[in-house]
């Protein structure tokens, strides 16, 4: 059950394409970052009332960094410029990179079904969302990596500082989600300029980014890093591209090729046998506790 609710924060991050392809302005991806990220935030901080103490500031401040200021512009200036899906596969190895910092922050050493799932799933989403002749722009690899490894060493460091005394989920997303959409703000303003004007449609994309596709998925995703063992929610990120591709052929009326359904069952096994690895335990064989 821990699993299926985590999964529900991918697979609703899938649909972030067509909602920002169909309801949002064009051209405006650090706006957009901004409106899903510190609306959410404040939202959850009014409704939770409780702000960091001490070391906590600077903690939330470098899990905002990390989880939603560095993330989500990295994500875009990625999808923007690299094309056919190759942002999507940059993007799935986050798992791997999860796997290499916990064993370097802590000596425990991943399972092999964990690092096979990790290889096998970047494969499946490849085979899914790389067309022929995709170009490869080294400024948006760039971000795209860095994107990932990001979102891996925010994930990383969730699970290994939990939370303060009496601080439950909630506030920790809300906390991250101030953080890193105070961040974004005044980059988007410098980069882009002031938002331009908004019609109903754009409002509409808007509130869902900064509600259900944020404020809710990152409660539950934050929710999972703190319940499930070491490393195992990460594999459910492999979800969002595939959501994004279903949401593609439903919503958009994009076909889907016979191998395109191979990758997708290839990179649902993956996801399946990484984030169950173990039978349950943590995917690592053995950890060093380290102070926090």
């Amino acid at each position: 059950m821990k699993l299926l609710t985590t999964a529900i924060a991918p697979l609703a991050w899938g649909s972030t394409y067509v909602v920002t392809t169909q309801l949002l302005p064009a051209d405006r991806p650090l706006l957009a970052g901004t409106l899903r990220a510190l609306p959410a935030g404040l939202l959850l901080l009014m409704f939770v009332r409780k702000l960091p103490r001490g070391w906590w500031w600077g903690r939330a401040a470098v899990l905002g960094l990390l989880n939603i200021g560095a993330f989500f512009p990295l994500l875009f200036l990625a999808a923007y410029r690299l094309p056919g899906g190759v942002a999507a596969v940059l993007g799935s190895v986050q798992p791997l990179i999860v796997l290499g910092l916990t064993f370097a922050l802590t000596a425990a050493k991943p399972r092999l079904v964990s690092v096979a799932a990790g290889v096998v799933g970047v494969a499946g989403v490849a085979l899914v969302v790389l067309k022929p002749g995709a170009g490869l722009d080294p400024l948006g690899v760039a971000a795209g990596l860095a994107g990932a490894a990001a979102m891996a060493t925010g994930t990383v460091l969730t699970q290994r500082w939990g939370r303060p005394p009496g601080v439950g989920v909630l506030t920790m997303t809300a906390w991250q989600l101030t953080a890193g959409g105070l961040l974004i703000a005044p980059v988007a303003l410098a980069v882009e300029g002031l938002p331009p004007a908004l019609s109903g449609t754009n409002v509409l994309g808007y509130a869902y980014l900064a509600t259900v596709n944020t404020a809710v998925a990152y409660w539950l995703w934050f929710r999972g890093l703190a319940q499930l063992p070491a490393g195992s929610a990460v594999f459910l990120g492999l979800l969002s591209p595939l959501a994004a591709v279903v949401l593609g052929w439903a919503v958009l009326g994009q076909a889907l090729s016979p191998v395109q359904v191979a990758g997708f069952a290839v990179a649902l096994g993956a996801t399946v046998a990484g984030a169950t690895a173990g039978a349950g335990q943590s995917i690592f064989r053995s950890r060093r506790s380290l102070a926090t």
